[in-house]
């Protein structure tokens, strides 16, 4: 069947969280992705129909504030809107079972599981739904997957790679001593403008999730990196509008002088991974892992790398310093005398 669209109660609760819980239009995207694919199983597997004139009928009420008792408790619902509003536990384990049975991976499940709850906590607090089934539905248990960290020698390798003497190239150099230097997200690194580069002290200004912003030291190979990226620029004809006076001014652009993009960045980071011979699979995220990792390695302490982070939890953080452990625990083992029984 055709993508059914995007249902009113559903744009609201995807405004709902780009307006106010403030998560980026990607995120909301996932979500989106989410509920439509609820809604696909209701039309194909469930056999909820899809008519046009009752559904329009529907979002007219849904949409009006506060949402009539009559919607809110349907009991035999007859259209899509009013399926997910008055949708029970057990329908909801029947969708999850239906994505077991696809072997979707325990990861996803949670995630989907996730975008549920919101959605229905967020309905809840609207009196668009009178219960919420969530409440009865428990994520599944997923074993703990350690962030993946290069070592220093393929950090060194990679940020090699560009050609500086390029003003492409040397953007390339910039970004990526960035995004090591700092740990930022990719997500972060393109949203950064010219006023967010503090020349005179060697730091950024980021905005992280939340609209949060905090301040974030550079090291001195990413400030020259970024000093020379600035210099080619400004020389370059090709740019010379790039950096006018007012206006949104984007510190890493394209080509055309417009805003670099998350999938343009990782595009490019493919590019370097295959010049220098190293996996494919290492991503932008990666870069943030092995900043992470080699600041603990080397003595950081765990508060002082949550806020360089951005994490709002110290537990998210510590996952890293498992991972700092765990590569402790195989340099002891590999070399350590007694380490290992004879």
């Amino acid at each position: 069947m055709p993508n059914p669209p995007i249902l009113p109660i559903v744009g609201a609760f995807l405004a709902y969280l780009t307006d106010e819980r403030h998560f980026s239009p990607y995120t909301a995207r996932c979500y989106g992705a989410d509920l439509r694919q609820f809604i696909e199983w209701m039309v194909d597997e469930a056999g909820i129909p899809l008519n046009d004139s009752i559904e329009k009928d529907a979002f007219q009420r849904i949409d009006a504030a506060p949402a009539p008792k009559e919607v809110v408790g349907a009991i035999t619902p007859k259209t899509l809107t009013e399926t997910m509003q008055a949708a029970d536990a057990e329908l909801i384990r029947s969708f999850l079972a239906f994505l077991a049975d696809r072997s979707y991976s325990p990861a996803t499940m949670a995630r989907k599981i996730a975008t549920l709850r919101s959605f229905y906590k967020w309905a809840l607090k609207r009196e668009l739904v009178a219960t919420n089934p969530m409440t009865l539905i428990r994520t599944p248990r997923q074993s703990k997957r350690l962030p993946r960290a290069i070592t220093v020698d393929q950090i060194e390798r990679l940020l090699s790679a560009p050609d500086m003497n390029d003003t492409l190239g040397a953007r390339d150099a910039a970004m990526l001593e960035t995004l090591y230097s700092t740990g930022i997200r990719v997500s972060e690194l393109v949203d950064l403008n010219l006023e967010d580069i503090n020349l005179e002290k060697d730091s950024i200004r980021v905005r992280g999730k939340g609209k949060k912003e905090r301040m974030v030291p550079l090291g001195s190979h990413a400030m020259a990196a970024i000093r020379r990226y600035i210099a080619t620029v400004r020389s370059d004809e090709r740019f010379a509008f790039v950096w006018a006076e007012g206006g949104d001014r984007p510190f890493f652009v394209n080509k055309h002088g417009g805003r670099l993009s998350s999938r343009s960045v990782r595009r490019k980071l493919d590019k370097y991974l295959r010049q220098v011979g190293l996996d494919p699979s290492i991503s932008p995220h990666t870069l943030r892992h092995s900043f992470a990792t080699h600041l603990l390695d080397n003595g950081a302490d765990l508060r002082s790398v949550q806020e360089l982070l951005g994490h709002q939890s110290l537990s998210t953080t510590q996952t890293y310093t498992h991972l700092s452990t765990s590569r402790m625990r195989e340099a002891y083992d590999k070399a350590h005398p007694r380490a290992e029984a004879g």
